[in-house]
């Protein structure tokens, strides 16, 4: 993965963005199982092949009446219970017991609820008030008539997406693939955390984080054994994290004697798209392709690894599976206090968030040095505070994104 010729010059997060979506295709459609497609995003709009309602439905416990026979005492004749329908026609004077979600039978056009009739003891009710038509009734396909767009290619299915594909009656849905990746770490110095450490070693942090960070996100994750610092470690990782559909790489994409992971890829037939954006942490991302296969060689310090997951392998990783545009999904709050600005770089900042809505507040935490992940896990989000002069006062409106996703 050798530097991209034409770029010169750090890219701006929105040109890196740009040049990620250009290079990210969706992947093939797939029949889900409902009971298996929570997170998933449909491959197809859905219609519904009923009316929804798919009959006139009670709103309320009570009675079935006639509008025009209330006020009155009217002599109940039976009953409509869930699942069991009245069978009988309603004549003058009569009522239906009903529950609710049960059906109205076809002579009636109004319910009256329990709490307001009066009960006679020889099988007649009381409705001493007028019922307007159409009271407390459910119309036939009111929630969504037959043949009407149900959902749209691209929608994310949250619990109530899947709620209203099974009241239609669909027990599985078209949905994207989801896209397996590869999660590799590089340097000699790490361990896997739960083993004894030697001198001058670390714990691989970034690995489960990466891979729990992943979970979120609906893809499949195929973790490969962490490379040591040799081009034969890197080749040989490299190699098998190739056949995914997605490579995220973490550390040896900076200029140092054992910053391999370019080189190695330029090897393998990696095509550099960018190397360096304008951005702290996270300078060194780089980002290539083989075939059809991208490749995110994040840094290796473990928050600029958390910052360049969130702002660009996430968004391209919803976009393989259909979400309609490649972009990270900010929310605005308001900085509780002034904030510096970098000359040269967008800063993202770890804060904590209070408050929700137009009124959360953020507050940057102590300490924003790329290696602190355990201070990064205090916080709430990711602030974007735009590269300039001066400082960004009290009060200013800027971009976050939400940390701890589940």
């Amino acid at each position: 993965m050798a530097a991209a010729r034409s770029q010169r010059t750090p890219l701006s997060i929105d040109e890196a963005l740009e040049r990620v979506a250009a290079h990210t295709g969706e992947l093939a459609t797939e029949t889900v199982a409902l009971g298996d497609a929570y997170g998933r995003f449909l491959a197809e709009d859905l219609h519904a092949g009923i009316d929804l309602p798919p009959f006139a439905s009670s709103a309320m416990d009570g009675y079935a009446v006639r509008a025009a026979d209330t006020p009155d005492r009217l002599s109940v004749v039976g009953e409509s219970a869930a699942g069991s329908p009245y069978r009988g026609a309603l004549g003058e004077g009569e009522a239906v017991v009903i529950s609710t979600g049960s059906v109205v039978p076809p002579d009636a056009d109004a319910v009256v609820p329990v709490e307001d009739v009066r009960g006679d003891t020889d099988g007649r009710i009381v409705v001493d008030a007028a019922v307007e038509p159409g009271a407390f009734v459910r119309v036939a396909g009111s929630d969504i008539a037959h043949g009407d767009p149900l959902l749209s290619a691209g929608t994310r299915l949250g619990p109530a997406q899947i709620g209203a594909v099974a009241a239609v009656g669909l027990g599985a849905v078209p949905c994207r693939r989801r896209p397996r990746v590869a999660v590799l770490t590089t340097g000699s110095e790490l361990r896997p955390p739960g083993e004894r450490l030697l001198d001058g070693e670390i714990f691989d942090a970034n690995g489960p984080m990466l891979s729990a960070a992943l979970a979120t996100t609906g893809a499949s994750v195929h973790p490969v054994p962490a490379a040591a610092d040799t081009p034969e470690a890197h080749r040989a990782a490299l190699e098998r994290a190739l056949e995914n559909d997605v490579v995220i790489s973490s550390g040896g994409v900076s200029m140092g004697a054992h910053d391999l992971v370019r080189s190695v890829g330029d090897e393998l037939g990696v095509r550099e798209v960018f190397w360096r954006v304008a951005l702290r942490p996270g300078k060194p991302l780089a980002f290539g392709v083989r075939s059809s296969t991208l490749v995110f060689g994040l840094p290796g310090n473990p928050v600029s690894t958390l910052v360049c997951f969130e702002l660009f392998v996430r968004p391209a990783l919803l976009a393989m599976q259909g979400a309609p545009v490649l972009r990270p999904a900010w929310s605005a709050a308001r900085l509780g206090t002034a904030v510096p600005r970098n000359p040269e770089r967008d800063d993202l900042i770890r804060v904590r968030v209070t408050g929700d809505g137009l009124g959360a507040v953020l507050a940057p935490v102590r300490g924003q040095q790329s290696h602190q992940i355990a201070i990064t896990a205090q916080a709430d989000g990711l602030a974007l505070i735009p590269s300039g002069t001066g400082e960004l006062p009290l009060g200013t409106e800027v971009g976050y994104l939400p940390l701890h996703r589940f």
